[in-house]
């Protein structure tokens, strides 16, 4: 839609017409506004969650969608729609479509997951795929438009469909009362191309113009704010794509002029912040959200912790879960580290006999209480340094720098690599390799019940009589631990060995033998 053809901009009162006579409820349900008790408990605020994961394409898009085509005219819905997506707003034009008796066109980029793919065809969308990104499909998708003579169905940049993400606004501030208080304080809303926030934005201050509305933005992709900030929207070269929901390189002209006019403050958070959030929304709720959708609880805690508030109310948009189920392994590594509820550390110790043992030994008495060990790798490497790639417990933020300190006091050299993004994306996974040092190595993998002070235990009863020169282990959140433990054993000691392991208890397989071993860790002999 050309907005040039208006005679004048919409204001918050036009919009808010809008908002209150917008067909959305033919498809999508009220959702629910519910405490998040657990967060509220610890933050010290009362936060509440705006369940947009309960539509029934899991995403908040159907009310933008549905709103517009339901306002088209008959000859128009009669020709169909079509609409360039590769995530929630094609499900929500797909099924709107469907509910309306019309054609819907959804142009992909080729690069689509299937699983997106097949929730739009399952909903009644004619899927086209052409180009590798948003944009290559936005421009097919114009150029089938204009070819068949369908209506173009905006993401954002439509005042029908902002007025239809702005019933969720109306629906937050009629749900306060049940919950027993109708203060609000702040609403946080995720911002892509910025629908959702402009008819958020616009309902609240036409109601509750004393209430907060807060954008918040990936760090690597936060198009809004640097526009805001310049005054005239600005296109970014690249965006990040962990939250696919929200990576738009150019905002709306309308939802710009909104945003420029109504949001109060925008805020920016990182991906490891998503991932804790995510969490602490699946600990609250028990449903996994997408990135996108754990946008608004990042920024709360991140809100709180800046402003040091207490007593205060704040709603959070969930605006969506289409999760992408092979993702979840990295939300839930980067899930602790966001929260600081993991110390990620580079120690060195002395490569001589027993300074194992003695570096588990300052590991147990930590200040803080007990901690588990979550991830322990070395490969010898030098004769007299050994570097340890360790992963501890830790209880809140800045304690990893601390425990970093007090390994330093003890004369362990520590370099605190918890927020270090090379170490936790990479060099985790290289430590390693073939050393020449590593003569009469034999390779065992251990079994051990995953429990407090496990690993310490098997650390502790490992014979300093032969030398470590491999460790591997990461606690993958299963109820048994699997360690790789590289020793040094020289033959004539092969039956001692044996009896060591029968004393040990733990069950193992010996891989000394193992091809894939022999090709990438064993030493040149």
């Amino acid at each position: 839609m050309s907005f040039s053809a208006m005679n004048q901009p919409l204001t918050p009162l036009d919009y808010l017409k809008k908002i209150l006579t917008a067909r959305v409820y033919d498809v999508a349900v009220e959702s629910d506004l519910e405490p998040a008790r657990n967060l509220s408990r610890r933050l010290h605020n009362k936060v509440l969650l705006k369940r947009e994961d309960q539509q029934p394409v899991f995403s908040f898009k159907l009310r933008g969608a549905y709103n517009k085509m339901a306002q088209l005219a008959p000859e128009q819905l009669q020709r169909g729609v079509i609409c360039a997506s590769a995530g929630n707003h094609a499900q929500g034009v797909a099924m709107s479509a469907h509910k309306l008796g019309t054609r819907a066109v959804i142009v992909m980029p080729t690069t689509t997951p299937a699983v997106k793919i097949d929730a739009v065809r399952a909903l009644g969308g004619e899927v086209v795929l052409h180009g590798d990104s948003y944009s290559d499909a936005y421009g097919h998708a114009v150029e089938l438009q204009q070819a068949q003579g369908l209506t173009f169905v905006h993401p954002f940049d439509d005042p029908d469909v902002i007025a239809g993400q702005g019933t969720i606004a109306m629906e937050i501030l009629r749900q306060l009362q049940p919950l027993g208080s109708t203060r609000l304080d702040a609403v946080f809303v995720a911002i892509g191309g910025g629908g959702l926030i402009s008819g958020v934005a616009n309902y609240i201050k036409a109601v509750r113009p004393e209430v907060k509305v807060i954008g918040v933005q990936m760090n690597d992709s936060d198009a809004m704010m640097q526009s805001v900030h310049a005054g005239e929207r600005v296109q970014l070269a690249d965006v990040g794509l962990f939250s696919d929901g929200t990576a738009v390189k150019l905002v709306g002209e309308e939802t710009f002029r909104i945003a420029s006019g109504l949001v109060d403050e925008f805020m920016t958070v990182d991906t490891d912040a998503v991932c804790a959030a995510i969490k602490d929304i699946f600990v609250d709720t028990r449903s996994i959200v997408e990135p996108a959708g754990a946008l608004a609880v990042a920024a709360i805690k991140q809100y709180v912790a800046t402003h040091k508030t207490k007593g205060e109310t704040y709603a959070a948009i969930l605006c969506g879960a289409n999760m992408n189920f092979d993702r979840l392994r990295f939300v839930a590594e980067r899930a602790e580290v966001g929260e600081e509820r993991e110390a990620l550390l580079a120690v060195t110790i002395p490569e001589e006999r027993g300074s194992f043992r003695r570096f588990c030994e300052v590991i147990g008495s930590l200040p803080g209480g007990p901690r588990n060990v979550t991830e322990f790798n070395y490969r010898i490497s030098d004769s007299a340094r050994a570097h340890v790639f360790v992963g501890l417990t830790a209880h809140g933020k800045g304690e990893s720098e601390k425990i970093a300190k007090n390994f330093t006091r003890h004369g362990f050299e520590a370099l605190d690599l918890t927020h270090d993004e090379l170490a936790k994306e990479h060099l985790r996974h290289l430590v390693g390799g073939r050393s020449a040092l590593a003569q009469e190595e034999r390779l065992l993998r251990f079994v051990f019940p995953e429990r407090p002070g496990a690993l310490f235990k098997f650390l502790s009863l490992m014979q300093p009589t032969w030398n470590i020169s491999l460790f591997h282990y990461r606690n993958q959140g299963a109820d048994y631990g699997r360690i790789l433990v590289g020793m040094q054993v020289p033959a004539s000691d092969a039956q001692a060995f044996e009896a060591f392991l029968a004393t040990l208890g733990y069950p193992y397989v010996e891989e000394t033998q193992n091809p894939a071993y022999r090709l990438f860790l064993q030493a040149n002999s």
